[in-house]
């Protein structure tokens, strides 16, 4: 994007239902109108993990919509983030709970990586505040 070109991409939510019944929402930072795929959507091989993208091999790939499809299978739309490679298919329920098994494995380093970089960001405040106070940068009239 061109400096002078201003985004107009606004950031949009999906909630997205999982087969243990968990909710997550999926922020998206593209147009609503490219959403769509440039390619036709493939269908993910039968003895591939679904969090692989066919692709580009990213690790990455997520639902974007998954409903059930008989007793004990269900129906899932795919998408990887790397290479925006999209793929749908029917899938045994041991296959989805697999899936939602890695999604939450992401979830817990994602929630790892963020509670340490939140830990990081306080300590390098406090460190701030407190060489403030030692500089007498702040006052009591500044509360």
């Amino acid at each position: 994007m061109d400096r002078g070109e201003k985004n107009t991409q606004e950031p949009y939510v999906k909630r997205v239902t999982l087969p243990s019944g968990k909710s997550i929402e999926v922020l998206y930072f593209a147009d609503r109108a490219a959403e769509a795929p440039s390619a036709p959507a493939t269908e993910p091989v039968d003895d591939q993990p679904l969090h692989l993208c066919l692709d580009c091999g990213s690790t990455l790939v997520y639902p974007t919509d998954w409903q059930e499809a008989g007793a004990d299978h269900w129906e899932v739309d795919l998408r990887c983030p790397n290479c925006e490679w999209r793929g749908s298919g029917v899938f045994p329920q041991d296959v989805v709970e697999s899936f939602d098994d890695e999604l939450d494995r992401g979830i817990d380093v994602l929630l790892a990586d963020y509670r340490a970089l939140v830990s990081s960001n306080m300590e390098d405040e406090i460190d701030r505040f407190a060489k403030a106070l030692s500089v007498g940068a702040i006052l009591p009239a500044d509360f």
